[in-house]
């Protein structure tokens, strides 16, 4: 039976060109399969999510400058793969977010395996925390429920860990969000503008990216070498060359690197970025999934070299819960202040009760969070075990905390294992998602947030998928998608 039209948008013919990205760019453009496959990733990567209606073929040819004859072959193969349906008088839309072909691949009676979230399960203790933030909701209750700023025993138990970290912090040095990507849109949109350059890592976080180019500002990459680190003389130099209105950098347990700036670095980066006067987010999502000791014991925070320069966000998400959906920003109060202000354009605060679960799990000694370093350390130790198992040509260096490995691997084919890796049962985002401009087709990050065994399982069918790829003549270059 045909598909019924979903009713969830529709992209434009200029929205999908960018989506697309390089396969766009003259030297690399290849035929309708390559086509086919890059709307296929961005399927896979949830960017056109099922049911998003597809610009007209005409438009599309148009704003990819091809022929319509190659947009129609590319739409044939993907409405035979089950991945997109059509009606006439309708159009084209996104129909499945697997394709047909691939049910045939996946082990019997098994579904997908996610590997491109870095989410660990609740922490132990989420259920007795819940179950004293109900007693303490009561006083509460009499309240109109709006804290902008956030709840004051909450943002003390954070400006607290600051403390014990190396950076001393009052409560109205913090402000509760709603996770800490709303963190870094909030400073992003009071600092930043359209037109306006961000200093980036690369590889960075793909969700940052997003943001930058939803926000009409430019990214500006400076490398990160998975082997040596930052940089700091290649980032002096950026700063002195692009000017930039703002930086981001995650420098404990960087995503997708895992890598950790020692404290000297952190203090010659601050001295630049002070040189600069450019204010830098600093994203300490990870920084309590140190897996060699408690993270009071490690490098101060590097807001604490940056001074007021510096905007620490952070997040319960990796510690304890993404459903808790809570993150928060650590600056001067006077940046805090401003924050406040823009703040009530968005939204006017954070839930009340998650505010009062957090606050628990915050009072507990560590404990929580102790237990899980441990569950996370083996599991990071399951993965590295498995990949030498089934995948002994990657390579990759151990990391001393965060959810992730970033793998190297053995030719440049991130982005066609990724589409690969979905017919064998397993999700993975290509290196490609982690840069400014796409490329990183030797990488893939692989992260250790799920259960050993299905860890080990997830890797094999990885290596089941690698063996397929190699095993394919290469006709073309790779498929590389732009994220913006």
């Amino acid at each position: 039976m045909e598909p019924l039209i979903p009713l969830t948008g529709r992209v434009s013919g200029s929205k999908l060109a960018i989506l697309l990205g390089s396969w766009r760019q003259s030297g690399s453009r290849h035929g309708a399969a390559d086509l086919a496959a890059a709307v296929e990733l961005l399927v896979l990567d949830g960017r056109l999510p099922l049911g998003t209606k597809l610009p007209a073929e005409r438009e599309l040819a148009d704003a990819l400058e091809v022929s319509r004859t190659l947009i129609g072959a590319a739409l044939d193969k993907l409405r035979a793969d089950g991945l997109v349906a059509s009606r006439r008088g309708a159009g084209s839309w996104i129909a499945s977010p697997g394709g047909r072909g691939r049910e045939t691949i996946l082990p019997s009676g098994e579904d997908l395996i996610d590997l491109a979230q870095a989410c660990p399960p609740a922490i132990p203790g989420l259920v007795p925390a819940v179950d004293a933030a109900r007693k303490a909701l009561v006083d509460h209750l009499g309240e109109n429920g709006y804290h902008v700023r956030g709840l004051r025993i909450l943002r003390e138990r954070i400006a607290r860990r600051y403390t014990e970290r190396g950076l001393p912090t009052n409560a109205d040095q913090v402000m509760i969000t709603n996770g800490a990507h709303h963190a870094f849109v909030q400073v992003l949109r009071m600092l930043a503008g359209p037109g306006d350059r961000v200093l980036v890592e690369q590889p960075t976080y793909p969700n940052a990216l997003e943001a930058i180019g939803a926000a009409h500002a430019i990214p500006v990459p400076v490398p990160l070498d998975p082997a040596t680190g930052w940089d700091v003389v290649g980032i002096e130099a950026a700063l002195r060359q692009s000017a930039p209105r703002l930086a981001y950098f995650v420098a404990d347990f960087q995503n997708p690197t895992g890598l950790r700036m020692d404290a000297a670095d952190r203090e010659r980066l601050a001295a630049a970025l002070s040189r600069a006067r450019t204010p830098a987010i600093i994203d300490e999502t990870l920084v309590e999934l140190d897996l060699e000791g408690d993270p009071a014991d490690g490098p101060p925070p590097l807001g604490a070299f940056a001074g007021d320069l510096g905007i620490t966000i952070g997040s319960a998400s990796k510690s304890h819960w993404a459903g808790l959906r809570l993150g928060w920003i650590r600056a001067s109060e006077d940046v805090v202040g401003r924050l406040i202000a823009a703040r009530f354009a968005v939204d006017l605060g954070s839930p009340v009760f998650e505010q009062l679960v957090l606050a628990e799990l915050l009072d507990d000694g560590g404990a929580a969070l102790a237990h899980r370093r441990e569950e996370t350390l083996a599991l990071r130790d399951a993965l590295t075990g498995a990949l030498n198992w089934y995948c002994p040509e990657w390579t990759f260096t151990v990391p001393p905390g965060g959810l992730s490995l970033w793998c190297r691997l053995p030719e440049p084919m991130s982005t066609r294992l990724a589409v690969a890796a979905a017919g064998h049962g397993v999700q993975v985002a290509p290196g490609s998602r982690f840069g400014v401009h796409g490329g990183l087709e030797r990488w893939l990050r692989l992260p250790y947030s799920l259960p050993a065994d299905r860890l080990f399982e997830a890797v094999r069918r990885l290596g089941a998928a690698a063996a397929s790829v190699a095993a394919t003549p290469a006709t073309a270059a790779p498929v590389t998608v732009q994220v913006t």
